[in-house]
């Protein structure tokens, strides 16, 4: 990588870093791009180099969560990186289902000031905009592929897989955003959290064997 390429790079790293804390400071809607400039210790100008607006950047930021948890996915069998070698993920299997539930909880638990971030833009951009919609479609698009493959199977699943998809990542993004504050008093560990949500999903309330 040359001179150039690497300070953009190192630009572009210490603007995120520096939006994360003001986003944890100030709250998403009242951080100024001037703000994430100062805090990053760079001129105004060069934020326009590496994102159009603040949303630009939050989208950014929500594309690395992405990366990561795809990179952590795609290490286990049957993930993206598995190439062919074993089927994709088996939700209906209890210790694969955790692992993906483990891997999106910890992703927002060490982003939470994104998570929050994410959530101040859905609420100011209003319902009918279909933001909240949108973004949960996007970021359960692997629990939504998993699941067509379990009904392409045979398997019967509650209903339409991107709906109930969806309906896992709001489930999860509500708890996170709940639950994910220091300042929350509520004593659940992540481990609770996790295999809780992992027994709700697998059995939900009518338990293993329970009628439909």
């Amino acid at each position: 990588m040359g001179v150039r390429k690497a300070r953009a790079a190192e630009t572009e790293a210490a603007l995120k870093e520096a939006a994360r804390r003001q986003f944890a400071e100030r709250g998403y809607l009242n951080t100024k791009i001037t703000d994430i400039t100062a805090a990053a210790g760079r001129a105004t100008g060069s934020f326009y180099d590496h994102f159009a607006s603040k949303e630009d950047l939050l989208r950014a930021l929500l594309a690395d969560m992405h990366g990561a948890a795809h990179d952590r996915l795609a290490s286990e069998p049957g993930g993206a990186g598995a190439q062919g070698d074993h089927p994709p993920h088996e939700l209906t299997d209890r210790d694969q289902l955790r692992e993906h539930l483990a891997v999106a909880w910890r992703l927002m638990r060490d982003n939470r000031a994104v998570m929050v971030a994410l959530f101040e833009s859905a609420m100011a951009a209003g319902p009918g905009a279909g933001e909240m919609w949108r973004r949960l479609i996007e970021d359960t698009r692997v629990f939504r592929e998993h699941l067509e493959h379990l009904r392409e199977a045979g398997h019967p699943l509650p209903g339409d897989p991107e709906l109930v998809a969806a309906a896992m990542g709001g489930m999860l993004s509500m708890l996170s955003y709940a639950l994910l504050d220091d300042g929350s008093g509520s004593g659940r560990s992540d481990e609770e959290v996790i295999d809780t949500l992992t027994r709700l999903l697998l059995h939900g309330l009518a338990g293993p064997g329970g009628s439909a």
